[in-house]
């Protein structure tokens, strides 16, 4: 977090709560989505103060100092950074994660990808049974640090070619105080089965449609995490190519999906041998996590 110079303050310094107001009116008229919580996130940050912190503190006048800094991050906000890049940090699956310039920023429909492992483990067993897990193109170790915080006798292990990634999942499993190993390489290529769960965010965009994508994706995640080449497919034929041979007899495949990609990702996994299930919607409706067995 940021951390504001003590300094004294001026009788015409405006109060916390005025530069909350301020700030979220300005991003208002950006047309933001969430003005009035990007300010209070924004502000807490600039001053250090968490939720309650920054409500008790609404009378309290500024320096001129944290003002500035105040400033610097509406300039950020403004430019379409988005927020969770500008703290450094994002929640998933009530987990804060760290993020930086290498990694994607974790997001809710992802979270549709925890709940369909998490039920492909427990209509086998119990959930305190061991296990062997790999995340392939883990990021921040998002997937992989969600589902080890609730299989307590698994072990992870979670791939990328990002080396930068690899550092802040590294960070984020020992922050959380999660043991899992974390390996630089391409898909699967470093690792050895076999495995009861394989699951991937894999980059499913089609490299001509990233253009088009909102600002906030578009200009600050890794343009790495986000081209899945000319069809958005690229990275799905590899894990069907790779995968299947380090699944247990029993092991479950899931895969994020993009918008309009279940059938075809189901067609490339039925071609290599495994067996699709129906997709499981994400809280907008959209078929958002494709699991499959060995056939």
């Amino acid at each position: 977090m940021t951390h504001a110079l003590a300094e004294p303050t001026r009788a015409d310094a405006r109060t916390v709560a005025d530069a909350r107001r301020a700030l979220a009116a300005r991003l208002r008229a950006a047309g933001l989505a969430t003005p009035d919580l990007d300010a209070r996130l924004l502000v807490g940050h600039a001053l250090s103060l968490d939720h309650a912190s920054l409500a008790a503190a609404d009378a309290r006048r500024l320096g001129a100092n944290e003002d500035a800094v105040i400033a610097a991050l509406a300039r950020r906000r403004l430019a379409g950074e988005p927020v969770a890049r500008i703290l450094g940090h994002k929640e998933f699956w009530s987990l804060p994660l760290s993020i930086d310039a290498t990694t994607l920023v974790p997001r809710p429909e992802t979270e549709t990808v925890v709940e369909a492992a998490l039920a492909a483990i427990d209509a086998r067993g119990p959930r305190t049974r061991p296990l062997r897990i790999a995340d392939i193109g883990t990021g921040s170790g998002a997937i992989l640090l969600a589902l080890m915080s609730e299989l307590p006798q698994a072990f992870g292990v979670g791939t990328d070619i990002s080396r930068g990634a690899l550092a802040a999942a590294r960070d984020n499993a020992r922050k959380l105080g999660l043991s899992a190993r974390f390996v630089a390489c391409n898909v699967v290529a470093a690792l050895r089965g076999p495995f009861d769960l394989i699951v991937s965010n894999p980059p499913y965009i089609a490299s001509g449609d990233i253009a088009a994508l909102p600002p906030d994706v578009r200009d600050f995640d890794p343009r790495s995490a986000l081209d899945g080449g000319p069809d958005g497919l690229t990275v799905y034929r590899a894990i069907a190519s790779t995968v299947p041979p380090l699944l247990n007899a029993d092991g479950t495949l899931i895969v994020e999906l993009g918008f309009g990609q279940a059938e075809p990702v189901a067609a490339l996994f039925a071609a290599a041998g495994l067996a699709p299930s129906p997709p499981r919607h994400d809280l907008n409706g959209v078929p958002r996590a494709l699991g499959a067995t060995r056939a």
